[in-house]
């Protein structure tokens, strides 16, 4: 028979060998998994910038613990919170940007759209057409889950550029700032009605806000809230340009050049499904949407040519810091 008192020590040993083994890095994904459930479940997933860098922080921070570095959640806090510093201060202005001393402009956006729609704007067509209220589509979950994606897309892909290459990062942070700072001008300078906006003031025949209503109608009400007036980060007015549009541009424009065939699909298609997601949703004009485009070609083009003057110089310095190599002497044969 076996002694139960060394049948007990070896469990015993068998568990501190196990213990020994776990280390606290270990438990960086777990607890993270345990905290962002929780807030799920209560808050619902989050929609504002603030928050969705915080948690994206919070990520990267357990996986560099998990990882081993000692240091590397120092590298993340580096590198991330002056980013998210600089995004909420923009919504912030965002927000003050809607007080403008002059008027909305809505004129000169619907009656391009108009022209463009022989008569009336691709909105009013494609909601009577396309739009039943009450009984949401397939076609709408979809403009549902392509609209909100502006919420996700960018700084998702940001933390994975951050993780596999730097400088593919700060590229990419580059024209994502570069974008939304000239987005921000233009706000200040040139608010503008989008179609809801100006269809409620008359202007145009009624439409409806789509996203907020399937939204509304799932029950999803905390995804809904980005909708809210009354918000300090909250500006009606700043519809010129979409950078709803812009960002799914500037994605496709960054990463072409060294896409496959299958990558590039998605790089075309995304920027167009949002384009109708928007004009169907009553959330922008088509101007607004090709003026986004152009801000985010006319900023992914200055940052790249800055890079690579950046990277001229650099080639330079280090040829002339180099060394110089002296030829080999000859040696006479014979």
């Amino acid at each position: 028979m076996i002694d139960s008192s060394h049948l007990a020590a070896r469990s015993r040993s068998l568990a501190l060998h196990l213990l020994s083994r776990l280390r606290l890095r270990h438990l960086a994904w777990p607890l993270f998994a345990v905290a962002f459930w929780r807030y799920l479940v209560v808050y619902g997933l989050p929609y504002a910038n603030d928050v969705v860098f915080l948690w994206l922080i919070a990520a990267l921070i357990a996986a560099s613990v998990h990882s081993g570095g000692r240091k590397g959640w120092l590298y993340v806090l580096r590198d991330w919170v002056p980013v998210m510093a600089v995004v909420w201060t923009y919504s912030l202005l965002r927000g003050y940007g809607s007080h403008t001393p002059w008027r909305p402009h809505y004129a000169p956006q619907l009656a391009f759209d108009k022209v463009l729609g022989f008569g009336e704007t691709w909105t009013v067509r494609l909601q009577d057409w396309l739009y039943h209220p009450g009984r949401p589509q397939w076609y709408d979950y979809a403009a549902v889950t392509v609209y909100m994606s502006h919420f996700f897309a960018v700084f998702v892909i940001l933390a994975v550029l951050w993780k596999r290459n730097r400088a593919r990062f700060r590229h990419f942070l580059g024209c994502y700032l570069a974008i939304t700072a000239i987005g921000f001008v233009t706000y200040v300078l040139y608010p503008a009605d989008p179609p809801w906006l100006t269809a409620l003031e008359g202007h145009m025949p009624a439409v409806s806000r789509v996203v907020s209503t399937v939204l509304d109608s799932s029950g999803l009400h905390r995804a809904g809230t980005v909708f809210e007036n009354g918000s300090k980060f909250a500006n009606d007015v700043a519809a010129m340009p979409s950078l709803h549009a812009a960002y799914p541009m500037m994605i496709a424009l960054v990463f072409w050049p060294k896409a496959g065939r299958t990558l590039r699909v998605l790089l075309t298609a995304y920027p167009l499904a949002m384009a109708f997601t928007l004009v169907y949703g009553a959330e922008h004009f088509i101007i607004d949407i090709l003026v986004g485009w152009a801000y985010a070609w006319a900023m992914v083009t200055l940052v790249n040519r800055f890079i690579a003057r950046r990277a001229a110089a650099r080639a330079v310095r280090e040829a002339a810091a180099a060394p110089a190599v002296e030829p080999a002497p000859t040696v006479p044969v014979g």
